[in-house]
């Protein structure tokens, strides 16, 4: 696991400064302590900052070239299968330096041009200078595990695995781009191929760039497809799922440092762990992460798990205090980003490093096997839809609104509310509306009247309705399993991970994301997955006699933070100070009346508001950080912000 960099001048005969190289690495230590290397030739330079996972010897020191120095490479991921590909590769006259997956890469190249990607099984986000064809290819796994940003200036291309990175490079702009605030305040992320700034770009999950004579191509290289379906009975299924999972798993071990485990308690990291366990000889280094507040804390099912597979178990409890490290947070992600358990997930990979470089997650298993209640509800809302619409509108939906809030981690009144006020919609359009964290109509009463004028035209929620466009199945739940593959994981859950853990230099991974399970479980019936109201259920068929009942029967969770009771507690006047200073309302965009409304609902309990009070607290931070300060600034976090 690395930090990678690279840029290429148009003009030929401009030579890359060496000194932007080195300041770009340096923004990326966090993600690579143990070495540093830097290529320079002419109007190419590429950098990486190495995380020592797989060759510790010199041998695997990057940026790595073929034997002729015709090609070189900087690379971030480990591939799992690069054991199988070098026997191919030697068997058909490949000679090997080292032991790294990262020259692997590099003769696959030599054989396959651009395809050597659709070999590789794992994660990743690649660079590769063809001298030969004077060509930059930068290529991204199929999930978008790995980070890949870049900018087509006018000098040329620069890309790098941070923003923070990227924005070490003066001839990258540093203007936002406005349309994305407004994106950001729909999803809490901002989708991609967007970022905050206008001219960065994100190279989309299962894509690769081609640069030449300063033109750039992207293509696709791999689709997730639903059809055909498999003709499995549900035992077959479970077997082979069950062996598809073993071999994950198996894969995701191979490390010369030490590994381990996240450990929540959930179904998916509590599968990991259990067969884990089977193949390790050792007892399994497991992490888990808890809350005062027990509507959140999950630490008795982590322990369960840990009991039953005697794992060497380590636990952690985040408090409001916590939050001390947002401004961190907020360098770190370099772009608004809202995800409140980004906290808790930074703490446990802070806990886990001090014991292991390399810790398995359950990230992928709710996507791949239809876990999350949304998409139970999408169900349901066909079968409400058949109530008269006069009793859904007159009667139902009035006493609906008026159910109080609770704060708590599975607030039922506000998903029901949710549920009831998007019923009518289009479905494409409904499940669009129930995963935002703000709606139009509440964006329009925070604006200002000069920004609701600049986004007037533009509807957040057109994003998420056109990727349904590209799924190839008929059943609209497995539909909606494809557009969640497609953003909220990628540009979330992906997202909230890779930075989190980097920035303690641990290595995450994802054995729910192995590609091959993911074409199987795709392609499994639907209800399979999805059957009556129960979630998972193949999941939960090829576990059960690996895991306790009281695990297999829970309900889903999610990983959240009690941010609805400390905005109305300890960090009330935070919330105040930040979001009424007048910094912040210089900016433009929000209405100070409308926030200390918001502010003044959610403290006295008639409104539950902390998602968007936490959206906006980021946002103004994210603003202090990255554009109140100039560029050199950028080496750390913001002082004196919260």
């Amino acid at each position: 696991m690395c930090g990678i960099t690279g840029k290429v001048n148009l003009d030929s005969n401009q030579a890359i400064d060496k000194a932007l190289i080195c300041r770009m690495n340096e923004l990326l230590r966090h993600r690579g302590p143990d070495d540093e290397g830097i290529w320079i030739h002419g109007s190419i330079g590429l950098g990486q900052r190495r995380l020592a996972i797989i060759d510790l010897s010199p041998t695997g020191h990057q940026p790595m070239s073929n034997e002729d120095g015709t090609i070189w490479l900087t690379f971030n991921g480990e591939i799992y299968n690069h054991l199988d590909l070098r026997a191919r590769l030697e068997q058909s006259g490949h000679r090997y330096q080292g032991n790294s997956d990262t020259e692997t890469i590099i003769h696959l190249y030599e054989t396959y041009g651009c395809d050597c990607v659709k070999h590789l099984r794992g994660m990743f986000a690649f660079g590769l200078w063809d001298a030969r064809r004077q060509r930059l290819l930068l290529a991204r796994d199929r999930f978008g595990k790995k980070p890949l940003l870049y900018a087509q200036t006018a000098e040329g291309l620069t890309f790098a695995s941070e923003i923070k990175s990227l924005l070490q490079d003066p001839a990258v702009s540093a203007e936002v781009d406005q349309r994305t605030i407004h994106h950001y305040l729909t999803y809490g992320y901002i989708p991609t191929p967007m970022t905050a700034f206008s001219q960065i770009r994100k190279l989309p999950p299962a894509s690769m760039l081609l640069w030449e004579n300063g033109s750039i191509s992207i293509q696709r290289y791999w689709n997730l497809c639903y059809t055909p379906k498999l003709t499995l009975t549900e035992a077959e299924a479970a077997e082979q799922l069950l062996t598809l999972l073993r071999q994950a798993v198996q894969m995701r071990l191979m490390s010369d440092v030490p590994l381990g485990a996240f450990l929540s308690g959930g179904i998916d990291s509590s599968a990991v762990v259990a067969l884990m366990a089977e193949a390790m000889s050792e007892p399994v280094k497991t992490f888990a992460i808890g809350f005062n507040d027990q509507s959140f804390n999950e630490l008795e099912y982590a322990r369960q798990v840990a009991e039953r597979y005697e794992t060497d178990h380590h636990e952690f409890v985040v408090t409001a205090d916590a939050l001390a490290v947002l401004p961190k947070l907020v360098w770190a992600y370099g772009e608004p980003y809202a995800d409140s358990s980004a906290v808790p997930t930074y703490y446990v990979a802070r806990e886990t490093r001090q014991y292991v470089t390399v810790a398995l997650n359950g990230d992928g298993g709710d996507e791949m096997f239809a876990g999350y209640d949304r998409y139970l509800a999408t169900r349901l809302a066909a079968q409400y839809e058949r109530v008269p619409a006069w009793l859904r509108e007159r009667v139902i939906a009035p006493l609906i609104r008026r159910l109080p809030e609770s704060g708590k981690k599975k607030d039922f009144s506000n998903r029901l509310k949710r549920f009831v006020l998007a019923i009518g919609e289009r479905p494409e359009r409904r499940y669009a509306g129930w995963i935002t964290l703000l709606s139009n109509p509440d964006k329009g009463n925070l604006y200002t009247a000069d920004f609701q004028a600049y986004i007037a035209d533009i509807d957040s929620l057109n994003l998420l309705e056109q990727v349904y466009e590209s799924a190839d199945s008929p059943d609209f739940v497995e539909r909606t399993q494809y557009v969640d593959t497609q953003t909220y994981l990628p540009d979330d859950l992906l997202v909230k991970v890779d930075i989190a853990t980097m920035l303690c230099s641990l290595e995450g991974r994802s054995p729910f994301l192995d590609h091959e399970l993911a074409e199987f479980a795709a392609r499994l019936p639907a209800n399979y997955k999805l059957r009556g109201r129960v979630s998972k259920y193949i999941l939960k068929q090829a576990m059960r006699d690996h895991l306790p009942g009281s695990i297999l029967k829970r309900e889903k969770q999610g990983f959240g933070v009690p941010v609805a009771h400390w905005f109305r507690n300890e960090l009330r006047q935070v919330a105040y100070d930040v979001l009424l200073d007048q910094r912040t309302l210089g900016r433009g965009i929000f209405n100070g009346a409308a926030i200390r409304m918001m502010l003044d609902e959610h403290v006295g309990g008639q409104v539950n508001h902390w998602q968007h009070i936490w959206e906006l607290l980021v946002l103004e931070l994210w603003f202090r950080t990255y554009i109140d300060r100039p560029r050199l600034a950028l080496t750390g976090p913001a002082e004196g912000i919260l």
